[in-house]
């Protein structure tokens, strides 16, 4: 499995590399991202096969297929992290809510999020191809919410490792930003910006693609890569929960091999999106994928008109935080698969120079053979969050924006997917007003304790004693002090 960049080749990077250069060196030519040259496919009996797989075991045989250059043993080594999950038999379950409504829970590892699923073997995986080469590299990472936490517990104190996390001040949950400024480990710098997590995303690219801040690594022995969503090595993950899905519908006899579903799921960077995008296009028998945007609804006007236009928006905060985002990085891997680099190029040059640009007729319709979406505003997001608690089940903000896309865009009488992203302790005070049916200002503790007795549930460890824990990143900075701070932390 060789990889290339999404926007062509400057001839001072490789044209194609494998697996372990692509998350060692997520930055390809012209800032562009490392994308599969070829998919694997999926025979006709693999789903059924996967029925007779544990979790772990599945996710090796989808690696062996992408022919990843990991040795065998650390595959398993990195694979094996999903024993610290609540459930190791099942560190994704899904559950059966309606007759047709199925929820893969994918928040049961350490920072209680989705990307615990992708960042806990990924980072075992890159530690060890550092420490393997003996070389020291320096991990940069955006948040909106829940890259930064699963970041920072994934590498923390590991060897050769140095962890660098952007998150937007204001711009997460109390219980988000918590995770993040107590992170204990000697190796990690946690870095407030005055703005949002668009500018902290931006700021991660061009950090990525600046030859002079490279250079300026270099003199220190130190390599840059990243842990955002940017990385192949997030995203290869993440196609293996989604056939995991699959296989567990089969298991409980909701369809038989070969029928399809649908995968629904609440985006912001796309990346969730696009492991499912990929899956399918590996044979994994998806209807369509639908997408659930809240009132930044960006994703929405492109998977329906083909225009994607930030020049006049402002980003919204809403109650579904880590979907607060209008620049979504991975779509630029889709375009590049649907219509090749040359035209993703000119797509991403727009992007950059016009903040917009717009798809033409049949390049609309080849996205919206894959995809539909919808957005949903907070008033929805808290009615849909009580209704569904009321009647047994707890779906955190992101996952009630998903309930829109079942209700108004599921066309067919076929098991629909949602991807649960976040469990509700990390939004507690949104999941309070949502029973109290209220807007008044509670904070995280007391509405966790509140929520909790309410309903009977119990609140992790992990979550209740951040509220003890001392602060150890109090930093702040404007977008332009970004780069110096990074450099005086390294010195330090």
């Amino acid at each position: 499995m060789m990889f290339v960049g999404t926007i062509g080749n400057d001839g001072q990077t490789p044209a194609k590399v494998q697996f372990s250069y692509a998350i060692l060196n997520p930055s390809a030519s012209f800032g562009g991202l490392y994308s599969p040259e070829i998919l694997p496919k999926f025979d006709g009996n693999f789903f059924h096969e996967m029925t007779k797989k544990s979790y772990k075991e599945l996710a090796l045989e989808i690696l062996k297929l992408f022919g990843v250059d990991i040795e065998m043993s650390v595959l398993k080594e990195a694979l094996d992290l999903y024993d610290n999950f609540d459930d190791k038999s099942s560190p994704a379950p899904l559950v059966k809510v309606k007759s047709d409504l199925f929820v893969n829970e994918l928040y049961h590892g350490p920072t209680r999020a989705f990307k615990d699923m992708a960042l806990q073997p990924f980072g075992y995986i890159l530690s060890h191809l550092a420490k393997k080469q003996n070389e020291k590299y320096l991990i940069l990472a955006a948040t909106s919410g829940d890259t930064g936490p699963a970041t920072l517990d994934t590498f923390e104190n590991k060897d050769n490792i140095k962890v660098v996390c952007l998150y937007p001040d204001g711009g997460t949950s109390d219980v988000q930003r918590l995770q993040m400024v107590t992170a204990e480990g000697k190796n990690l710098k946690v870095i407030g910006i005055k703005g949002n997590f668009d500018d902290a995303q931006s700021a991660l690219k061009s950090l990525l693609a600046s030859n002079s801040f490279k250079e300026n690594l270099k003199k220190q022995n130190i390599n840059l890569s990243a842990a955002n969503s940017v990385n192949f090595g997030r995203i290869i993950f993440q196609i293996i929960y989604h056939v995991s899905s699959y296989v567990e519908l089969l298991k409980q006899n909701a369809l038989k091999n070969g029928e399809k579903f649908y995968i629904t799921v609440p985006s912001g960077n796309f990346g969730n999106a696009l492991g499912a995008y990929y899956a399918k296009k590996m044979g994994l028998p998806v209807e369509k994928i639908l997408i659930a945007s809240n009132i930044n609804n960006i994703l929405t006007e492109l998977l329906t008109t083909g225009v994607y236009d930030i020049s006049s928006k402002k980003l919204l905060q809403s109650t579904s935080p880590a979907m607060d985002i209008l620049i979504s990085s991975n779509v630029e891997r889709v375009l590049f698969d649907k219509f090749g680099s040359e035209r993703c190029k000119e797509l991403m040059s727009e992007l950059s120079l016009k903040k917009s640009y717009k798809l033409n007729k049949n390049e609309l319709e080849a996205l919206r053979e894959d995809f539909d979406a919808v957005y949903s505003d907070d008033k929805f997001a808290l009615k849909t969050i009580a209704k569904f608690a009321k009647n047994g089940y707890v779906l955190d903000p992101h996952t009630a924006t998903c309930i829109k896309a079942y209700e108004e865009i599921k066309q067919k009488n076929i098991p629909c997917v949602i991807c649960s992203t976040a469990e509700w302790t990390k939004f507690a005070p949104t999941m309070w007003n949502a029973l109290q049916n209220d807007q008044k200002k509670y904070g995280d503790k007391e509405a966790l304790e509140n929520f909790s007795k309410s309903l009977h549930l119990q609140i992790p460890k992990c979550i209740s004693s951040l509220f003890t824990k001392e602060i150890k990143h109090a930093v702040l900075v404007e977008k332009s002090e970004i780069e110096k701070t990074i450099t005086d932390f390294l010195k330090g």
